[in-house]
């Protein structure tokens, strides 16, 4: 017989092409996928529950006789059959029937039938539930195990993907999976099963067994697998890793004269944290192999300057660098900044985004290729077709998470194009926890900027009901008179920007009208690019004194005269979000506030977020509640990048083992290479590989 990961689920009893075509679509195609598809939950059908001590909302099952069986008309036809078993009376309604079904509920049968009992005393019912007729003598066996409850998909019931998997398991006795977790990677240790154990146990739990252990995913069983399907994540990347430093790229001159002459006119000292990122990223950007390194460093630590100096190193080295950006907003931020700096030294930098004009993009792309740019920054329009550099050496990619595998894969080949692979620095202002910042992220070397810059100091954070909006207009007024600078942002209510720009321009005009002595902007997604800079421009010259503006302005605005934000509806918003909007203040030395205005009543996980921002300003706490919260599928960009899309395991619940995850993939690397892709495949199947930058 084959292995069970090679044969076809189609070679079970009674899956023809059209159920295989069912189960397809719950990406089962062989006899392993079905035995990887975990049931989401359990039920008891062990035992039978009197019908007099069942209570609405529980799901049981119970047995009686029938009483009577009709078809009943009120707002809709039913099949209507009441139960009894002497202790209590039950009606089992079905809303969908046939004239045979109608027959065989006829009054005397004996049936079982389990489902959630709803209604309320006295007047107990089931809607549809599942039921079997047991005879005059009843005596039909209970299950002996917990009932499994999988995963479904259109046109298959669980009584089949039961009987299926009853299938499965039983190959699985005559022809057991490869454990390659075996001698040399055990898991004794960690007290976990085998493979076959843990899959047969969960799907098949024993009577014994903890439904609260098995609902939290902390059962031995359920970790065992993830503690494999983690490993196989982490293989993955690392060879993905292996294979890009096979590559050849330029060893890039670190101290020359540019990068020296950069770092000694900047008005202020690096922090020790910059400087020792600096060197991480020297030492590896003068190895001819390609940099892989993720930076991350809170909302305003100082990512932009270290970039600055990277970026230098492959200019003092007769080479190109690009600095890619998700929005245009944040890139021509980027561009003003390093333009700033870099222009006084002789550096020729060049922009580029989708919403260029034919011309100019063409002198660009003309100035690229010639090497003339020797500096890029834009959007994804930098990687887009008919781009070309004559020696890209560096790729900067900022807020990451914004970005797709293949968008910043598509960056590394424009260098590839010449003949060399780009050093890669990667930039995040999501700050993760270490230890999964290297899991989530193995095939890159991680640096963190975890020092504030001197002199800024933390922004006071208060949380506030809508109702009070008129003080916060006094507020405002009062700090745009001293001389400061103000944000009201109105987020994005609903996946709408026509919504959003309404509610923004609505509230600008609110605002000027009640504030006629300043001067009002006005800034959302929807304004031609021309125009947003025209406004920006006027609010960082200090020619505005309010800025009104959806979340656009989350990244990429740098005002050190702003010093107040209010965040309208912020109970609507993510902690990742309302710090990175709160980032926007407090640039300076003066003293800063962000106030957060909510409409009651508040959901319990919305409440817990504003109370953590009212609490903390630390980007890396922020980080660590917001993984608590949302679930590290959101806060990694997951569901964007592809990037280890998890069966099992879930990065948050399962952080303990990632320690020993790590250690076994170093041991599976040194000690036993030929696991490495039979694992890699039972996981992630021949997919390209995720996670690649």
């Amino acid at each position: 017989m084959p292995e069970l990961s090679e044969l076809p689920v189609t070679a079970l009893s009674g899956v023809g092409p059209a159920l295989a075509e069912k189960l397809e679509r719950l990406s089962i195609t062989t006899v392993q996928d079905l035995l990887f598809l975990l049931p989401l939950r359990y039920e008891d059908r062990t035992r039978v529950v009197p019908i007099g001590s069942v209570r609405p909302g529980q799901r049981c099952v119970v047995e009686g006789e029938i009483q009577l069986t009709e078809v009943v008309y009120r707002r809709r036809r039913m099949l209507a059959t009441t139960l009894s078993d002497g202790t209590g009376w039950l009606t089992m309604r079905l809303f969908h029937f046939s004239r045979s079904q109608q027959a065989a509920l006829a009054r005397g049968t004996q049936l079982r039938c389990f489902g959630e009992v709803r209604g309320i005393p006295g007047k107990l019912e089931m809607i549809h539930p599942e039921y079997k007729r047991i005879g005059p003598a009843g005596g039909m066996p209970l299950e002996e195990t917990l009932t499994p409850v999988y995963p479904g998909t259109e046109g298959i019931q669980q009584g089949r993907l039961r009987r299926l998997t009853d299938i499965a398991l039983e190959l699985l006795e005559r022809n057991p999976l490869t454990d390659w977790l075996g001698p040399g990677m055990g898991t004794s240790s960690m007290r976990l099963p085998s493979l076959d154990a843990a899959i047969r146990y969960l799907h098949r739990p024993p009577l014994d067994a903890s439904l609260e252990q098995l609902g939290s995913g902390r059962h031995p069983a359920q970790r065992r697998l993830a503690f494999e399907e983690l490993l196989a994540h982490q293989l993955s990347l690392r060879q993905l890793r292996a294979r890009a430093q096979q590559d050849d790229a330029p060893a890039l001159e670190v101290k020359g004269s540019l990068s020296t002459r950069f770092l000694k006119a900047l008005p202020f000292t690096l922090t020790g944290a910059q400087q020792r990122v600096l060197r991480e990223i020297g030492a590896d950007i003068g190895k001819p192999v390609p940099m892989l390194r993720l930076l991350q460093g809170d909302v305003g630590s100082g990512k932009t300057v270290v970039a600055a100096a990277a970026a230098l190193c492959a200019v003092d080295s007769g080479m190109q660098a690009a600095l890619m950006a998700p929005t245009e907003l944040l890139a021509d931020q980027h561009l003003q900044t390093l333009t700033g700096w870099l222009e006084p030294l002789g550096v020729r930098l060049a922009w580029l985004s989708s919403s260029a004009r034919a011309s100019e993009r063409k002198t660009v792309l003309a100035a690229l290729a010639s090497g003339e740019a020797q500096i890029a920054v834009g959007t994804h329009a930098l990687f887009q077709e008919g781009v070309e550099f004559r020696d890209l050496a560096l790729a900067i990619v900022d807020e990451q998470h914004r970005f797709g595998v293949h968008q910043r894969l598509r960056l590394r080949e424009k260098g590839l194009a010449s003949g060399i692979a780009p050093h890669q620095l990667i930039m995040s202002a999501t700050p993760i926890p270490r230890t999964l910042a290297m899991t989530a992220y193995a095939d890159l070397d991680v640096s963190v900027i975890d020092e504030r810059p001197p002199g800024r100091k933390p922004v006071t954070t208060a949380v506030l009901p809508a109702a009070r909006r008129p003080e916060l207009i006094e507020r405002v007024a009062a700090a745009c008179s001293s001389g400061r600078q103000a944000y009201w942002v109105c987020p994005l209510i609903e996946e709408s920007e026509t919504l959003a720009r309404q509610a923004a321009e609505d509230m600008a005009a609110s605002l000027a009208e009640a504030l006629p002595e300043l001067s009002v902007g006005l800034v959302h997604g929807r304004m031609r690019g021309e125009q947003k800079e025209r406004v920006m421009a006027a609010f960082k010259r200090g020619e505005c004194d309010l800025l009104v503006a959806t979340t656009v302005i989350e990244v990429g605005v740098d005002v050190a005269n702003a010093t107040l934000m209010v965040i309208e509806n912020a109970e609507t918003l993510g902690l990742a979000q309302l710090h990175q909007l709160r980032g926007r203040v407090g640039r300076g030395s003066g003293e800063s506030s962000c106030i957060l205005l909510y409409e009651p009543p508040l959901s319990a996980t919305a409440r817990r977020r504003l109370e953590v921002m009212r609490e903390t300003d630390d980007g890396f706490e922020v980080a660590r509640q917001d993984l608590e919260l949302r679930g590290p599928g959101e806060v990694l960009g997951i569901r964007q990048t592809g990037l280890m899309q998890l069966r099992v395991a879930d990065l948050l619940r399962d952080i303990d083992l990632l320690p020993e995850v790590q250690k076994r993939a170093d041991a599976a690397m040194r000690e036993q290479p030929d696991s490495v892709e039979p694992l890699i495949r039972r996981w992630i199947g021949a997919a390209e590989r995720f996670g690649q930058v």
